[in-house]
């Protein structure tokens, strides 16, 4: 694949590092911070936690957006710009719009993450998270047009196609994480495969009729495990010993109550800058003191 067209190589990498950097920007205040490094990716991906539905929804979703964007941007060989039917994209290039190739994106991505057996239920349960982030990136796409005529007017619109910032995509996914539905497997004795149903409290009947879907029809993310506290060094997490938090905002929680440490410290930062002509911008340097809370052990 990556021979055929050098460009995928290239996205992937860009794909994941957004999707890294967008996970640990949306956990930042979370005792779980995103930490990927060496064996803690690895750990989380083999369990069924809300966060490895959280990283499979953003992996997907960054794989999508960047490949989408990639296209429109003429960095592969085999895409080029959405060509919507309903959308003048063609005339959009000539005036410097490209509509994003959503199109050519998605099928990628599902080539990309292919297919996986329906009798694995934890293989099923990750390609549905997977598609609640492609999901996200297809709902949250906008129209955007240019006007262009005489003196300015807008006697003609062009108009494309264009993804959301990759921002909001994570802020969506964030939320629907703290949604996230647990589900229940089982095995239906009839065919020895499994099924999955949506949790129920205890003491309520399952709703008469067939049987449900072997996944829930929802938009959210699902996980079959409860997470781990993530306060001490495990296998899924460093734990939050010295761990940088915000007094009377996240201390609390994130120092799982065993309190923090208050430091004092003298920083210089710049500060009452201007621009000056032409073409710099000069800032004065300001000292202040300020306070560091971290975790306590």
């Amino acid at each position: 694949m990556c021979r055929r067209d050098p460009g995928v190589a290239e996205t992937l990498m860009e794909a994941i590092s957004m999707s890294a950097l967008e996970c640990q920007y949306q956990f930042r205040f979370e005792r779980w911070n995103c930490t990927l490094e060496g064996r803690y990716r690895a750990h989380i991906l083999k369990r069924g936690f809300k966060e490895t539905a959280f990283l499979y929804a953003i992996s997907s979703a960054g794989l999508t957006h960047a490949m989408a964007k990639a296209c429109s941007a003429g960095r592969m060989e085999r895409c080029t710009c959405d060509e919507a039917p309903d959308l003048e994209n063609r005339k959009a290039w000539q005036w410097g719009g490209c509509g994003d190739n959503l199109k050519y994106s998605n099928k990628f991505v599902k080539d990309f993450l292919g297919k996986r057996s329906n009798k694995d239920l934890r293989a099923r349960i990750d390609m549905h998270n997977s598609n609640v982030g492609m999901k996200v990136i297809k709902a949250g796409v906008e129209t955007t047009c240019k006007c262009h005529g005489v003196s300015g007017s807008c006697t003609v619109q062009t108009c494309w196609r264009q993804l959301a910032p990759f921002h909001e995509i994570g802020k969506q996914l964030k939320q629907r994480y703290e949604t996230s539905v647990k589900v229940a497997s089982s095995t239906n004795e009839a065919t020895g495969e499994g099924e999955i149903s949506q949790t129920r409290s205890q003491g309520q009947q399952p709703p008469p009729g067939p049987r449900p879907d072997l996944i829930p029809r929802t938009p959210d993310l699902l996980h079959i495990e409860d997470s781990p506290n993530f306060c001490r060094p495990s296998k899924y997490s460093a734990g939050t010993l010295a761990r940088k938090c915000y007094k009377d905002k996240n201390c609390e929680a994130i120092c799982c109550g065993r309190g923090h440490n208050t430091q004092s410290r003298v920083v210089t930062r710049p500060c009452q800058c201007q621009v000056r002509w032409c073409c710099y911008v000069e800032c004065k340097q300001c000292t202040q003191r300020e306070e560091v809370y971290t975790c306590k052990g």
